[in-house]
């Protein structure tokens, strides 16, 4: 955690004022466009990477659908994954994140303002609910994030099994699948160091309702964890 700190001396004069807007946001969350919410969230993430050490390279931007809703499925390396995201995605978009998650704070107020869903892995059937309840907003026009690890991968670069029940969501609103390949993002808060570090994400081609209606949802993760972990294990 120590470059979380550095994040915040380096940020000291500003920290409170972006807390206090924050907490305006996630009060007054419905009242407020999407695209302001990404600009916010963009202008913090980019001042605490400045402030940590912390540089995040985008690949594949042109590959994000740009005229229907989507559903990003990353790798999961730590707390860092959905700031990475945040700093360069060009759309606005949710997360489902566990529930352990949900009291931190700043991370918190994040969470609330982009209509994120705690999800208890140990609770299968509120489980279940909530990937119906992102499914049906993705159908609406919402974006999402969603692990399909289940948790972070704790062998740094090295690129878990993926569940196929993760992918149900993106099945039943019959959505762009999006894969994203995240290089060396468990080095921002999971090392304990604070010496310079460069995140790469790569979007990596989607893949349309088209190409994936006659599979199952086993196969489907699959084919998305091989994707991603080309690109991982290639850089």
């Amino acid at each position: 955690m120590k470059r979380i700190w550095l994040m915040v001396l380096n940020n000291i004069l500003i920290v409170p004022f972006w807390y206090l807007k924050l907490c305006y946001y996630a009060w007054f969350s419905k009242k407020i466009s999407d695209e302001k919410k990404r600009i916010l969230f963009k202008e913090i993430v980019t001042r605490a990477n400045r402030g940590g050490n912390v540089t995040v390279r985008s690949y594949g931007i042109q590959n994000i659908p740009k005229d229907q809703p989507f559903m990003y499925f990353p790798n999961h390396q730590g707390l860092y994954d959905v700031l990475a995201l945040l700093s360069n995605s060009p759309y606005f978009f949710s997360v489902v994140v566990k529930k352990e998650l949900e009291h931190i704070p700043f991370l918190s107020k994040i969470f609330q303002i982009m209509g994120a869903y705690a999800i208890d892995r140990e609770d299968v059937r509120q489980s279940m609910k909530i990937i119906q309840q992102v499914s049906k907003e993705v159908a609406l026009g919402k974006n999402f994030l969603i692990f399909p690890e289940g948790t972070r991968s704790k062998n740094k670069n090295q690129v878990g099994s993926f569940k196929g029940g993760t992918f149900k969501a993106a099945t039943k609103a019959k959505c762009p699948i999006v894969p994203v390949a995240i290089i060396d993002s468990y080095k921002v808060f999971d090392t304990g160091s604070i010496a310079p570090v460069m995140i790469q994400v790569h979007y990596l081609e989607p893949l349309y309702y088209e190409d994936y209606k006659m599979m199952k949802t086993t196969e489907i993760a699959e084919l998305v964890e091989n994707k991603i972990k080309k690109v991982v294990d290639n850089k």
